[in-house]
């Protein structure tokens, strides 16, 4: 009996690991394919069998591993159900694009056989293909021809502990549905959580 609990938790613990990870990188990906910061902030590292940017901005990458280490516990405490990444007008404060992460856990059916661990190779592949994904987007987003900037919200439930000061409630930067068009993504799992991302861009004739 014993055994079983801590394979689950080293099992809850590495699949948050490997979505925090997942985050970054998507992240990282979206404001350099948006421009959100100049292309010359961004270095290539290898991760996921190819080739992906990262920030070499000092205070966004502070911000960002505050940012996900938070995001880690809350994966950890099963307290988070979703993660956006907005893209707003920098001088209007008009949200532009909603980059939205769902964040589902993956539990068998009462009396069902937990399904059999899956392969490391298999998560990877399917984390590869959301990352081509948000670079192949560029082709039918719509050009943004001004300043930006981003924010991150995510949705907690209401047992969530949130760190005081960190955090605060906030608008949730959604675009008007009458001006709203939306693109369903890939999606990929763990053996304990499955993240179905999505994107809403602004559209006006």
């Amino acid at each position: 009996m014993s055994k079983q609990a801590a394979k689950q938790a080293i099992t809850l613990k590495g699949s948050s690991a490997l979505v925090t990870e997942f985050f970054k990188y998507g992240i990282n990906t979206i404001l350099f394919q948006r421009e959100v910061y100049p292309s010359d902030d961004f270095h290539m590292v290898k991760k996921y069998g190819q080739t992906v940017l990262v920030t070499q901005d000092l205070a966004l990458e502070n911000y960002l591993e505050r940012v996900l280490s938070q995001v880690q516990k809350w994966l950890l405490e099963r307290s988070v159900t979703q993660l956006v990444l907005a893209i707003i007008s920098k001088e209007t404060r008009t949200p532009l694009e909603r980059w939205v992460f769902d964040i589902k856990l993956v539990e068998p059916a009462e009396g069902e056989a937990p399904a059999a661990q899956k392969p490391d190779t298999e998560i990877q592949s399917e984390i590869r293909a959301i990352l081509k994904q948000i670079v192949s987007m560029v082709t039918y987003l719509p050009v943004i021809h001004e300043p930006t900037a981003f924010n991150i919200l995510a949705y907690t439930s209401d047992s969530a502990d949130i760190p005081a000061g960190e955090w605060v409630d906030t608008d949730p930067l959604a675009i008007e549905a009458s001006k709203s068009q939306q693109v369903k993504m890939r999606s990929f799992s763990t053996d304990v959580h499955r993240i179905e991302a999505m994107v809403a861009y602004r559209y006006e004739e």
